[in-house]
């Protein structure tokens, strides 16, 4: 039985532990509506998959309260407009083929202007902490005791698979679900093993280059030539495109979609859902059509 004295103590230690909490929310939410001679700060935060209407609100703040923003290729253009025309904005993004700043480079990017006292919004496509750098960026901050928040944001996965109707996991179909960079599936994963297994569904963030290993790997460890698998091109957007296909087939369909970016293949049984659920769904149409009202 539990004695008070021990009860006490974990209550104590409870509330502690509460109160720290709140005080680096409050801290956080406090550098950011500081003038830029005093101490800088940095959010990292993500900007969802593409539609303007998933950024959160705390995001939102965030843009609205600072006065420099450094981001990637992956934030689309309507939620670039939402940022404040005093403030800078610095582009740092990358794409294949072409020239772009290295990760050292942006983290000192990063590190100068919080020195100098700005407030940075470092803002990313998706969610910071998934195939985002972001932690990365944090333990540089961190290494120079940069004070820094961060923002979740609705990543790649969970943004699009909403948005072309796969649920990513399904009662009887699929238990898990595995988030793949495909910039390492060519050699650096210990072993396909590690990622396959029976009830679960595979998402391979920028997989399109990597399509070819990814269908030899799958098909090489017993994954059914048929098994079904969508192509989701600049997902939750207008623009957005879903191509459903079987494994056997894979290559030869990101091959016709070369040069097309974002892109995030799934892989899994509860794609065989979405013919039932696309029905009554037409979400990317419906948004277009909607006046953008983010007031906060």
């Amino acid at each position: 039985m539990e004695s008070k004295t021990t009860r006490h103590s974990l209550e104590n230690s409870y509330s502690k532990h509460m109160f720290l909490d709140a005080e680096r929310f409050q801290v956080g939410h406090a550098a950011l509506s500081k003038s830029p001679n005093q101490r800088g700060f940095v959010s990292l935060v993500g900007a969802g998959p593409g539609d303007p209407d998933l950024l959160t609100v705390k995001a939102l703040k965030a843009l609205q309260r600072c006065d420099m923003v450094v981001y990637d290729r992956l934030v689309s253009q309507e939620i670039l407009d939402l940022i404040p025309a005093s403030a800078e904005k610095i582009y740092v993004g990358k794409r294949c083929g072409e020239p772009s700043l290295k990760q050292a480079e942006i983290n000192q990017i990063l590190l100068q202007f919080a020195k100098q006292g700005r407030q940075i919004v470092r803002l990313k496509g998706g969610d910071p902490f998934i195939f985002g750098r972001g932690g990365e960026e944090a333990l540089a901050l961190a290494e120079h005791n940069i004070p820094y928040t961060v923002v979740p944001g609705i990543t790649a996965a969970i943004g699009c698979a909403a948005s072309c109707a796969i649920p990513l996991t399904h009662r009887e179909m699929a238990r898990s679900v595995t988030l793949v960079t495909g910039t390492v599936v060519t050699g650096q994963l210990p072993a396909w093993s590690a990622i396959i297994a029976a009830g679960q569904t595979l998402v391979f963030y920028m997989g399109l280059e990597s399509a070819r290993a990814i269908e030899q790997g799958l098909r090489s460890h017993g994954v059914a030539a048929d098994f079904p698998v969508a192509i989701i091109t600049q997902g939750s957007t207008p623009l957005q495109q879903t191509h459903v296909t079987q494994l056997a087939a894979l290559e030869k369909t990101a091959l016709k979609l070369k040069g097309i970016s974002p892109a995030l293949i799934i892989i899994g049984e509860v794609i065989t859902l979405r013919d039932k659920l696309i029905t009554t769904l037409d979400a990317v149409a419906w948004q277009a059509s909607q006046p953008l009202t983010l007031d906060v």
